[in-house]
């Protein structure tokens, strides 16, 4: 779905995954009384009460038998006239009754239109609908309830409080704009940067509380890398808890890159296990080598593996003074069990080096303390809700939008940044957002979501 449908159709879909002992058909459109009379042969529905009854085809026989809902419009997820058919789970039970309701002039919903109908109609806005979206696909319990908190509109909440704030702002300087003739400060300079000033401490708070909900929800990328048999596969199998990559003693075992999503301290891991770096003539390894390298440019956090009894080699400083000076870096020195050295962690050279076995799962939790303060990942829950890079995105340009019109005195170009920064902080919440992006984001969305 690349840009915004038309909502006058009326549209149905199967809102439940198949196969389990319940399944739904949802439809909503306007005017769907006459609607629901037909597929349940009732002459009239009783709005918002479960009715137990037959489910019927064109021709008159029962296709199912189950609870059938009647929302009309505003009262409604959709904002529209919505119907549930509550029915069993079966594959081919779920799809006749939607292809009853597509007779009965529906048409198949596409991917995330009903909370884009609920958006559009004033139901919740963008951020809530993207939540949706997110408690589906949480990854664990924390991001569910984080998702819950954006879906009950807390993220929301704190954007248009800044937002409120911001026009109140614009309201005084534009006032200046337009009573050029009288002699009347509305606001003076002074008072205007202490109004921006204010307005980015609030923002940088919601930023640090956004960025959080960011990893939480999308998770970071390591990617580990080093010389051949230093335990690249060995880490990644200590911190999956499970053996998801072969190990051997011999040098080059693996030649392709393996990747395992795990979780540190309820934050998703994408975590890359690659292949040894060294020079070598096997062009299956030089294959996986290639694809180490294409695998650290998508990385937010590169695990550099060594021995305490020799450095970083030739192959693998060479990949890092490839990659990007911002990308963060640890070093990961293994196998401390073999010379009865006890896990630490240092900085070294502006680097923090972690000192490990991971063959006896020694200092690990040294090295997750590493990773979460690398990505400025804090413990707490308090005031978190889920957020997006969009999201993210959008802060940091009304953040310098703001930054920008502090070093203006001229009324007009003051007031074009601060609305610069209230259309930012719109983008969030979807008062200023292009139908593309709306199309962009809602057909992620599960189909009868």
């Amino acid at each position: 779905m690349n840009n915004i449908v038309n909502s006058n159709d009326t549209i149905a879909a199967i809102a439940t995954a198949t196969g389990g002992g319940v399944g739904i058909v949802r439809i909503s459109g306007k005017s769907l009384h006459e609607f629901a009379c037909k597929i349940s042969k009732l002459d009239k529905i009783e709005p918002r009460y479960a009715l137990y009854v037959d489910f019927y085809d064109d021709c008159g026989d029962t296709i199912d038998r189950g609870i059938l809902l009647y929302f009309p419009a505003p009262a409604s997820f959709t904002g529209e006239d919505v119907v549930e058919l509550h029915g069993h789970g079966g594959t081919v039970v779920l799809n006749l009754l939607l292809q009853r309701c597509i007779q009965l002039g529906a048409r198949p919903a596409q991917a995330g239109e009903f909370s884009q109908r609920a958006f559009l109609n004033g139901k919740m806005d963008l951020v809530q609908a993207e939540s949706v979206a997110d408690l589906i696909s949480a990854s664990g319990e924390r991001a569910a309830r984080m998702a819950m908190c954006s879906l009950k509109g807390k993220f929301s909440e704190k954007i248009h409080n800044i937002k409120d704030d911001l026009i109140h702002l614009r309201m005084l300087v534009e006032a200046t704009l337009d009573f050029p003739e009288e002699e009347i400060d509305f606001i003076n300079h002074k008072d205007i940067i202490s109004h921006i000033d204010s307005l980015q401490l609030t923002i940088n708070d919601v930023l640090a509380t956004a960025k959080q909900g960011a990893i939480l929800r999308d998770g970071i990328n390591i990617v580990l890398i080093g010389a051949p048999n230093v335990g690249k596969s060995s880490l990644l199998n200590a911190l999956a808890g499970d053996e998801v990559a072969i190990v051997t003693d011999i040098a080059g075992t693996t030649r392709d890159t393996v990747r395992e999503n795990i979780s540190l301290q309820g934050v998703p891991v994408h975590i890359i296990d690659t292949a040894g770096l060294r020079s070598t003539d096997d062009v299956v390894e030089q294959k996986g080598i290639e694809r180490s390298r294409n695998a650290v440019q998508t990385a937010d956090i590169v695990l550099i593996l060594t021995e305490k009894s020799e450095k970083i080699n030739a192959e693998t400083q060479a990949l890092l003074s490839d990659i990007p000076a911002e990308l963060k870096q640890i070093e990961v020195v293994n196998k401390i069990d073999l010379i009865d050295m006890p896990p630490d962690c240092k900085q070294i050279d502006g680097r923090d080096v972690v000192y490990i076995s991971a063959k006896k799962n020694m200092g690990l939790d040294l090295l997750e303390q590493v990773i979460l303060r690398h990505i400025g990942w804090h413990n707490n829950e308090e005031g978190l809700f889920l957020a997006r890079t969009r999201h993210v995105f959008a802060l940091q340009q009304a953040y310098q939008a703001l930054s920008d019109a502090k070093s203006i005195y001229q009324p007009d170009l003051l007031s074009e940044h601060l609305r610069q920064a209230q259309n930012e902080l719109g983008k969030i919440t979807g008062e200023f957002s292009a139908d593309d992006l709306l199309g962009e984001i809602f057909s992620n969305f599960c189909i009868g979501k």
